[in-house]
């Protein structure tokens, strides 16, 4: 079984809570207006990687609390990505999921494949990007219709916290001289960051 994805990041601090690795995933049809990734919206894109050989990249890599899926939209693929995300909460990892669909449409789906998704899912965000209601006050969102549901106990205790929780950016030179950011800012914030490289 194998997974289209966009990017994997073996470890970043800045997609979820504590040090995690991270699958953003290629696909998306919901094509939120403002998008900051477009370009992860074609199916086609992106690469592709079996199943076995992720979670064991990440079973061997560098020390995490858990996985994130983002997008994309994570649910375009939700069978996979149950199938990867239980073999990583058996091995005692957290899973993190966003998604640009609300909680209660994949519920009331009926979708086995989406309730398996949620089933292994620790913490959920949802709702999809809206530019008019931006807002990058609260950890890991862009705006403010979207929402957290704990879905088991694992995060609870930051469930009165999350004002606490900074939004940050990693920046990542690739020794091919390109340069990857990951996490939340607002596109102006980025424009400014990297003008100043460069002038």
């Amino acid at each position: 079984m194998e997974l289209r994805i966009h990017r994997f990041i073996p470890s970043t601090k800045v997609e979820g809570p504590g040090t995690r690795a991270c699958l953003q995933v290629q696909g998306c049809p919901i094509h939120c207006s403002g998008c900051a990734v477009p370009f992860t919206w074609p199916e086609d894109g992106g690469y592709v990687m079996k199943i076995d050989e992720l979670a064991a990249q990440i079973l061997d890599g560098p020390e995490v609390e858990g996985i994130t899926f983002l997008g994309g939209e994570p649910f375009t693929q939700a069978r996979k990505l149950a199938k990867l995300g239980s073999i990583l909460k058996e091995a005692g990892l957290s899973v993190m999921t966003f998604t640009g669909y609300l909680i209660e449409d994949l519920q009331a789906s009926g979708n086995p494949d989406y309730l398996q998704l949620l089933d292994v899912t620790d913490l959920l965000v949802d709702g999809p990007f809206q530019r008019e209601h931006l807002d990058t006050s609260r950890p890991w969102v862009g705006s403010s219709n979207q929402r957290y549901h704990f879905l088991s106990d694992r995060y609870l205790h930051l469930r009165d916290r999350l004002m606490d929780i900074p939004n940050r950016l990693e920046v990542r030179l690739s020794p091919d001289g390109s340069i990857h950011v990951n996490g939340l800012a607002r596109v102006e914030d980025l424009e400014e960051l990297f003008g100043n490289l460069y002038n």
